[in-house]
């Protein structure tokens, strides 16, 4: 066995590579060989990772503040039981760092918020204060300002046990549910997740609930006496100044607020959290808004029997993943459809013949979960026609313009029993996101237009993104589905590659909004590109490819670390990766650099890394769900971007075709 380059042991090499994949004594036939040998390894693991049902699914890892909020929530409801209190803390535990602290993303820094949480669940299950672990973690919180310095929701969960007050933390008005959807800071100039989180906390905020807490958390603060010290507020012509001024008015209408009104208001509230609710039990397929939902709905008089809570406490189980150790641990969500779309694109792409049976039920279980009914993105297109597919396993009221464009790829490279009905769901998906498309050429990932600036100036919303703007990967993938169904010349994918080409970065790279980061964009766009017509020899084309072979890692590999959200040194530069190699060279490959020098390293340092059994191991996160501050491992990426990219090497791209036949236009 021999040490990958992340210090994981793998098999060692048996390809027949040679150390310096460089020498001009490797033939290409030689490397062709060695990759298609790779290549139908990965096809072997992955044909043996798929439900009979048809799809694939891997691990969706993120940090243990999913773990800690789900004992708070039982400590919450009364629901804590010793087994899972014991599993979730030996998980929590396992992923402490030496300093004492919690991170979001492997290799990363402490996280204080994190760190805070995964201390008070702990505590919860009953580790004591002076034990070396915990004083570790309470000394680190103290030197980072304690509680008063956490994010807004981890202080709320806080004020759940009255280890924060209430009036310390930003309001969020019920009434917040009139606004009409022209108004600015309606909850539709929400990104959706973020719509679906304050909506339930629209209520946890007016009810202000307290639990009796089962110990106290004077060892968290600075100063146990004065645990929120004061502020200065930003000058009132700023925009943080005049938000927080904003935010001192609605404290005040708190106290005077009219209680028919804002009985009304929860009310509503209530109705539109159990209008959105998913035949599963869940919220939007993600963990925080069922969270939040249940909470919400248990303030309004709901009780754990009655059917809506009990669906949605039991669809919050599917979200564990319980390990041979006895660990559990939660998932924020689930990706069967992403997976599976992915999946079949790297498995048809490796040479699975299209109508391989592996293929053809992928492809039934995708079509049956089409999703053909309208949703919240509906309240700005009401004209728009559905036919899009989620992320998730049962989310119908938010289909995802990403998704829907990897699916219709993925259709696509299947020869179906049934072609008239895979032809009627491709079309009815490309209609769908064509009408997605913002106003400035380019599409977001469940809205369109979903650009307001007033969301991210509430003093509420200090983690994460809160609204959906369009974004360079997700219109890069869009522009590849038009191109590949011949709409290359559509007025509107004509307007999605004006508005990439002038995104580009000046360095010739593109930002990553759900994949780490700047890799991730070029991966994304370069593809689409040729395939819309865009020649090689195009001067974005030119530095995109410039770019990603300056940041080649000096192992063949490329990488890129979630630090190049914040700080520009670590633009394209990180241990190498899996899937961040395979995004490198899926761009290098339809920009035709195939038999370059940089193509043959990146090809050979896959090889070299993959494990006996056709896998490859990843521990680093190359996932995004906020930049920077949602991190995600999607443990399916380092199978199915790899192979995708060893076989377009081996076999070249299946759309090839249709970029020759666009040039020129």
């Amino acid at each position: 066995m021999t040490a990958t380059t992340d210090g994981s042991t793998g098999a060692a090499n048996t390809t027949g590579a040679p150390d310096d994949p460089t020498d001009t004594r490797t033939a290409a036939n030689d490397v062709t060989d060695i990759a298609r040998r790779a290549a139908e390894r990965s096809v072997e693991h992955l044909l043996g990772r798929q439900d009979e049902q048809g799809w694939w699914k891997g691990d969706l890892a993120t940090n243990v503040t999913m773990d800690a909020e789900d004992l708070l929530l039982r400590q919450f409801l009364g629901i804590q039981d010793p087994g899972t209190t014991r599993a979730a803390a030996l998980f929590i535990r396992g992923e402490q760092l030496g300093d004492g602290t919690w991170n979001t993303f492997y290799g990363g820094p402490g996280d204080l918020s994190a760190t805070i949480e995964a201390y008070v669940a702990l505590r919860l299950a009953g580790d004591r204060p002076d034990e070396p672990h915990m004083a570790r973690a309470s000394g680190w919180i103290r030197d980072q300002g304690g509680i008063a310095a956490a994010r807004v929701f981890t202080r709320i969960w806080l004020a759940l046990f009255g280890w924060w007050k209430w009036d310390d933390l930003p309001e969020l008005p019920p009434e917040l549910m009139f606004l009409p959807k022209r108004v600015p800071l309606n909850i539709y100039d929400f990104g959706c997740w973020a719509r679906q989180t304050i909506v339930p906390l629209t209520i946890v905020s007016a009810k202000r609930p307290v639990r009796p807490a089962p110990f106290a958390l004077d060892e968290l603060h600075t100063d146990p006496d004065h645990p929120n010290p004061a502020r200065k507020l930003a000058p009132p012509t700023s925009w943080d100044g005049l938000f927080q001024r904003l935010d001192k008015g609605l404290h005040l209408y708190h106290k005077i607020a009219p209680r028919p009104l804002r009985r009304i208001a929860m009310n509503v509230a209530a109705r539109w959290i159990i209008e959105r609710q998913e035949n599963d039990g869940c919220w939007g397929g993600i963990q925080p808004p069922a969270v939040y939902s249940i909470i919400a709905l248990h303030l309004l008089g709901y009780d754990l029997d009655h059917p809506v809570m009990k669906a949605g406490l039991a669809s919050l189980d599917r979200f564990a993943v319980h390990r041979e150790d006895g660990a559990r641990m939660i998932e924020a969500c689930q990706s069967p459809v992403w997976d599976t779309c992915l999946a079949t694109i790297a498995l048809a792409d490796a040479g699975l013949r299209p109508d391989h049976p592996a293929l053809v039920k992928a492809a039934d279980w995708m079509l049956a979960e089409e999703i053909t009914r309208p949703g919240d993105w509906s309240v700005r297109k009401p004209e728009l026609a559905p036919g899009g597919w989620a992320f998730e396993f049962h989310n119908d009221n938010y289909p995802d313009i990403d998704d829907t464009a990897e699916v219709v790829l993925a259709l696509r490279r299947v020869r179906h029993p049934d072609p008239a009905r895979l032809e009627a769901a491709i079309a009815r998906g490309v209609r769908w996101n064509l009408g997605m498309q913002s106003r400035n050429g380019a599409w977001g990932a469940f809205d369109a237009d979903n650009t307001s600036p007033f969301p991210n100036r509430l003093p509420f919303c200090d983690f994460g993104e809160v609204i959906d703007p369009p974004s360079a990967d997700v219109t890069g993938h869009v522009v590849e589905m038009l191109a590949v169904e011949g709409l290359a010349n559509h007025p509107r994918t004509r307007e999605g590659i004006e508005w990439l080409l002038a995104e580009q970065e000046a360095c010739g790279a593109w930002f990553g909004r759900w994949g780490v980061n700047y890799v991730y964009g070029t991966g994304s766009v370069v593809p689409a590109l040729i395939t819309a017509g865009l020649p090689a020899g195009h001067p974005a084309i030119r530095r995109a490819v410039d770019w990603l072979e300056s940041v080649q890692n000096d192992d063949g590999g490329w990488g890129e670390d979630l630090r190049s959200y914040q700080e520009e040194k670590w633009i394209g530069h990180g241990e190498s990766t899996a899937s961040q190699t395979a995004w490198a060279l899926l761009a290098l490959l339809a920009a035709g650099r195939r038999d370059t020098a940089s193509v043959t390293r990146g090809i050979i340092w896959l090889t070299e890394a993959q494990q006996a059994d056709g896998s490859w191991d990843e521990p680093y996160f190359t996932g995004t769900g906020f930049p920077w501050d949602f991190s995600i491992n999607y443990h399916l990426y380092r199978q199915v971007f790899p192979l995708t990219a060893l076989g377009r090497y081996v076999y070249g791209d299946p759309f090839a075709d249709r970029a020759d036949a666009a040039e020129g236009m």
